[in-house]
């Protein structure tokens, strides 16, 4: 099999795993513990589900694919650079979010995720899982949307445009298990953003650090204030 071949099996792989990984890892964990619902365990458990998956295809790319993990080798800025695209990047982010925020509840009407809802519990005060569960969707999600799927869609189509939309796309869909409109358009919408950057300035590591603010900030905020006033947000 050919390299190309190697590249789009991993893609379907990562698609397929982590897929698994939103629909059934709750209910798996539930089997394991014996206890039903969402808890501080459990939650716990399938963010560790999370980092098994990023190993699975850590793995695969170097004893399948045989080579590096990232096909784009990082590029090193200044501090004082890493400051400014984490602030820009958490500004576009927060504001272009918070704006189709708005729209989707102008022409929707929609209602707060439930699973949000019942999230907001097992994160008041606990702030271990906080900054795990934050971390893990930052290295996570950024080295397996942006740093693996991202560049391999532009290689096997030779086409920057269609990496960027895939990963975003892809980003989107496994957001979707919230169960609103918003959960799969902001993500895809900060997808889109995070791509483009990466393609411009083929840094993973700043990624990791916008994405982990924005979740860390935004569960922060959940811990300190009432969620349906933050809804208004």
């Amino acid at each position: 099999m050919g390299i190309n071949g190697k590249y789009s099996i991993g893609i379907l792989l990562t698609f397929v795993i982590l897929a698994g990984a939103m629909l059934y890892a709750f209910p798996a964990v539930t089997m394991i513990t014996g206890v039903r619902g969402i808890t501080e365990t459990n939650f716990l458990l399938t963010r560790c589900i999370i980092w098994g998956i990023f190993f699975i295809v850590f793995l695969y790319s170097f004893i399948i694919e045989k080579g590096s993990f990232l096909l784009k080798k990082d590029i090193r800025y200044s501090l004082l650079f890493y400051i400014k695209a984490v602030i820009c990047l958490y500004l576009i982010c927060s504001i272009g979010g918070a704006l189709l925020n708005v729209i989707i509840h102008f022409l929707v009407q929609e209602k707060i995720s439930d699973k949000l809802f019942d999230l907001t519990s097992i994160f008041k005060n606990n702030y271990f899982l906080l900054i795990f569960t934050c971390f893990t969707a930052g290295a996570v999600e950024e080295l397996l949307m942006r740093g693996y799927v991202q560049p391999r869609i532009e290689k096997l189509y030779n086409s920057p445009t269609l990496g960027i939309i895939f990963s975003a796309v892809l980003f989107g869909i496994l957001h979707s298990t919230y169960g609103t409109i918003g959960q799969v358009v902001i993500p895809f919408f900060i997808g889109v953003v995070f791509a483009v950057f990466y393609k411009r300035y083929s840094n993973i590591k700043i990624l990791i650090i916008c994405h982990f603010m924005i979740d860390f900030i935004s569960l922060m905020a959940m811990n300190f204030m009432n969620i349906k006033h933050l809804s208004l947000l």
